[in-house]
């Protein structure tokens, strides 16, 4: 490195000046984008070359437009903070005082590129700090303080404000180690003691100017992150508060004081918090005017500064009893925020702001004892009805015309502010109890009873909406409101979609109560019934039939035929979107799982006979696109109705329901229904296969439909498992795809371990092995799906059914050698499926010998790829598998593995040139002598490729080893 300029540096800086100008160039200025990317990469490389030392100050010339002094300015920061190790400590002066110089100069100049160069000084400060450079901030106070250079004092001062703002963010951001870190966050908590009077000075100077002023906020924000004491910064948090009526200081005051309060150290400060509460209550006056005028970013900050108090120090002011009245105004202040007048987001964005300071001071208040929460809860549950009644204001939709005119964005927003609502209302129920649902049922009574005043339907919809987030996730199944408020819902005049989505919503929401009280079903399943017919309301009420089909399944027979023929007539009229038609078919899994076995049989013969028609008559037609959706849709409806249907726990749930014995009588012997059908239509999905095989949506829409219908069923499927495994073999045979690997890996998982059906799983085994074999031997790269698929086949026949690996017919040696090509694969997922294959295999060794065999054969050549992809061959999110891998190798194989690892890392280089023969020795110790603990394995191999990557002790390898 040549930090000195003396002539022939100079001409150096110039010659590699030169040669950076045109990358520059084309990166600023270059109208087409390849040769900007390219001049970006080479430009990166040039930054972390070893001479960038020399054309770094070159750039910085005062003959250089901004960018490219710009691009020096950053040079040099990027050196000093990742390769501070290149600089000899003999330089660190003169680079300080060059550093100085530079900022000088620029003091008056391009402010990017003055910023760049303080954080490079910054760098260099916390790298020297505190045992080179102890008193690095006196120093650089008493530099900009110095009069000379030409620079005049305004300038001067700003460039040292610049350089004390960036010096806490540069901290930060850098990755140092954490003892490091802990070393110098120290050093900058003592320079506080130096940086405190000037700000001060500064800001109370009546003749600084603004943008002096704000550069002191912002300093201050900048330090206040370090945890200084709230003690220490409590005279310039006060001056803050003074500076917020100045229209020009506010947003970075806010921020300076929002800072300082949220600081999770200032809760100790209880004297300095109580001062500050009635400086914050002092600007309730400004919020009001600012909300009367709309003005929406003063209302916004001030609301910041009061909840940034009660959020970050509740428990601290509510144990100030004597204080009590302050905090409860404070309280107050927040509830004015939660209300202020408008919609969110279009007429306020303030509101949302509040919403988890109600949680934390619920949570605070609570965490008391008994007799203490007694007192508060006193106190406070008033307040938290009042703040029911905010939060169902603010959740009301606005008028027709008015919401017609919202973007879809601004519709979503507000979704997501409900949503909010919601979850706040949800946990206000904690603290209100019961007494929350009666203040709700009694206002709702009170709307829909009065015929002298009619209520706005965003009234009637806001109070359900209060009903619905509790009775989603609070068991309400105690509350004697519910049959009163099911009553009201038939009252209700539904004229709006909003209103009628609520509605629904509701009784989807007390599905569990209605499953405890069925009498009431026969009240509320004509709204849902009709409410299937109408477009506008697919969700809601497709969900909420769904919730009480399968809640209420027990209860539902005496009303099935009648939902079965709604929900029919609905499928067939196709109003609704496809996901919601799949919800449906589950819906119907669900309610048809209660039925005997007979009715079970009727109602799909009248529901799926229509689809089988269909998808007859497009199975003669020839392939096209509109078809080929029609069919992966009827395929999809069958697949989530048999996702459902499961009427093996009958029996099982029975006892929980009130309905009579009758309607879940034994199971009669015989097949199960599904089964039934999908034999029926066997014939029909192998002639759409037989035209769609080259279609892989198509076949992952069939394999769907067995997938889920051998998951449901699981050992009921069993008369089908001859004949689908005779089709997965053809089909695979034909054209192979991952998702019928996948449905093999199901049919291994549930049917392997069975005598009966050992022999097709086997044959259906064996044959998708040896067609994958010679994908393999004709290039497998282009397959990673199926590539990750076969290795989560192999690992699963080997964890269930090992003695499928002693059959004559399987090439155990092939199925390694692939495993050690996917091993190489660039995708993450292919790789983990293919190292748990090993993990699997690997304890093998000792029962089947075939596997024995190969391992003992090729185990090496595992080794080597592990140990490749640790050097650097593989991604390091992916060490802790390969970890695995070795740590069974050593669990399993362990004199082989002594003698093979010794014989690999004898390979100069390998497996990588940056770890010397002493560290391989170390590395292979640690290893053999790991058997036990799979953590520690772990931690070994991380640790080893950080050695082979060259990040060992680099702020990356700090980060990556947490």
């Amino acid at each position: 490195m040549a930090i000195s300029a003396d002539r022939a540096t100079k001409r150096i800086q110039l010659m590699k000046c030169h040669n950076c100008l045109p990358g520059l160039h084309q990166l600023y200025y270059d109208p087409n984008i390849e040769n900007k990317n390219l001049a970006q990469k080479w430009l990166m490389q040039a930054q972390v070359s070893p001479q960038a030392w020399q054309f770094c100050w070159a750039l910085l010339s005062p003959d250089k437009v901004p960018e490219i002094q710009y691009f020096g300015a950053s040079a040099l920061h990027t050196k000093i903070s990742r390769y501070w190790s290149d600089i000899p400590s003999d330089q660190y002066e003169t680079l300080k005082t060059q550093l100085f110089s530079q900022i000088a100069c620029f003091s008056s100049g391009s402010k990017m590129v003055l910023t760049r160069l303080c954080v490079a000084l910054a760098s260099l400060a916390l790298n020297t700090m505190p045992e080179v450079w102890p008193g690095a901030v006196p120093e650089m106070v008493r530099v900009f303080q110095e009069e000379g250079g030409g620079v005049d004092g305004r300038a001067r001062c700003l460039a040292l404000l610049e350089l004390l703002t960036v010096l806490p963010e540069e901290f930060q951001t850098s990755r140092m180690p954490q003892y490091r870190k802990g070393q110098v966050r120290g050093a900058l908590g003592r320079e506080w003691g130096s940086v405190c009077p000037l700000l001060q000075q500064l800001l109370r100077q009546g003749d600084s100017p603004g943008a002096v002023k704000a550069r002191v906020l912002r300093c201050l924000s900048s330090w206040v992150l370090l945890d200084v004491p709230l003690s220490e910064s409590e005279g310039l948090v006060e001056d803050c508060f003074t500076a917020l009526p100045d229209p020009e200081l506010f947003d970075t005051a806010v921020e300076a004081i929002v800072n300082a309060i949220s600081q999770p150290d200032s809760q100790r400060y209880v004297n300095t918090l109580l001062k500050l509460v009635p400086q914050v209550l002092s600007l309730q006056e400004q919020l009001r005017e600012a909300v009367q005028n709309g003005d929406m970013e003063t209302s916004h900050g001030i609301c910041r500064i009061a909840v940034a108090l009660g959020e970050n120090h509740s428990r601290a002011l509510l144990e100030q009893v004597a204080h009590w009245q302050g905090f409860l105004a404070l309280v107050n202040m927040i509830m004015f925020c939660t209300g202020i007048p408008g919609h969110y987001p279009v007429n306020e964005t303030t509101s949302s702001l509040t919403l988890t300071f109600w949680y934390t001071l619920q949570d605070d208040i609570m965490s008391f004892d008994c007799e203490r929460q007694a007192v508060y809860l006193q106190v406070y549950r008033p307040v938290y009805f009042q703040l029911v009644d905010v939060l169902l204001h603010k959740a009301q939709f606005p008028s027709d015309q008015e919401y017609a005119s919202w973007s879809s964005d601004e519709k979503e927003q507000f979704r997501i502010y409900r949503v909010d609502i919601s979850d706040t209302l949800m946990y206000v129920y904690e603290m209100l109890g019961a007494e929350l649902l009666s203040n709700l049922y009694e206002k709702l009574g009170r709307i829909l009873t009065n015929t002298e005043q009619a209520s706005s339907w965003q009234h009637t919809e806001a109070l359900l909406y209060g009903f619905q987030s509790i009775a989603e996730t609070i068991d309400v199944n105690y509350s004697d409101v519910i049959p009163g408020l099911i009553g009201l819902l038939l009252r209700i005049n539904i004229n709006n979609v909003q209103l009628a989505d609520t509605v629904m919503f509701t009784i989807g929401a007390l599905a569990e109560w209605l499953a405890d009280h069925p009498v009431m079903l026969s009240s509320v399943l004509p709204l849902v019934l009709q409410a299937l017919g109408n477009p506008d309301l697919s969700i809601s009420s497709v969900s909420t039939l769904k919730k009480i089909c399968r809640e209420c399944k027990y209860d539902l027979p005496p009303y099935a035929s009648n939902i079965v023929a709604v929900s029919r007539e609905v499928l067939s009229k196709q109003i609704h979107k496809t996901s919601q038609c799949m919800w449906l078919m589950q819906a119907l899994g669900f309610l048809l799982s209660a039925l005997h076995v007979e009715e079970i049989l009727r109602n799909l013969h009248s529901l799926i006979t229509p689809y089988i028609q269909q998808l007859e008559k497009l199975a003669d037609e020839t392939p096209n696109p509109s078809n080929k959706l029609a069919i992966i849709h009827i395929l999809g409806l069958l697949s989530n109705l048999f996702t459902t249907l499961d009427i093996s726990k009958q029996e099982d749930e029975s006892g929980e329901s009130t309905a009579p014995p009758v309607k879940t009588a034994p199971l009669p012997p015989g097949p199960n229904p599904v089964v039934v059908v999908l034999q029926q239509v066997f014939a029909l999905i192998q002639t759409v296969l037989s035209k769609w095989l080259n279609d892989s949506q198509v076949v992952e829409a069939v394999c769907a439909i067995f997938e889920k219908s051998v998951k449901t069923l699981l050992h009921d499927f069993a008369p089908m498992v001859s004949q689908l495994s005779e089709m997965l073999g053809q089909m695979y045979s034909t054209i192979p795809q991952a998702s019928a690997l996948d449905l093999t890996r199901q049919m291994v998982h549930i049917f392997a371990r069975e005598t009966d059906h050992f022999p097709p799983i086997k044959a259906l085994f064996e044959l998708v092995t040896s067609v994958t074999l010679s994908i393999f031997q004709q290039g497998p790269r282009d397959h990673p799906d199926i590539v990750d698929s076969f290795m989560q086949l192999q690992a699963q026949a080997l964890k269930r059914k090992p003695d499928l690996f002693l059959s004559e017919s399987l090439d155990v040696k092939a199925v390694f050698h692939c495993g050690l090509l996917s091993l190489k694969f660039p995708e993450a997922p292919t790789v983990k499926s293919t190292c748990l294959f090993f993990t699997e295999l690997l304890p093998r060794c000792s029962d089947v010998p075939p596997v024995a065999r190969v391992v003992q054969e090729n185990g090496k050549l595992l080794l080597q790829a592990v140990l490749e992809a640790i050097g650097g061959g593989s991604s390091r999110s992916l060490m802790e598998q390969f970890a695995e891998v070795l740590f069974s190798l050593n669990k399993h194989c362990f004199p082989l593995l002594t003698v093979w690892l010794k014989e690999a890392l004898q390979a100069q280089g390998f497996p990588s040139t940056r770890v010397t023969t002493e560290q391989k020795d170390t590395f292979t110790q640690q290893i053999l002598r790991e058997r036990v603990n799979k953590r520690r394995m772990k931690d070994i191999v991380k640790e080893f490729t950080l050695v082979c990557r060259g990040l060992h002790g680099t702020e990356y390898a700090a980060e990556y080893c947490l």
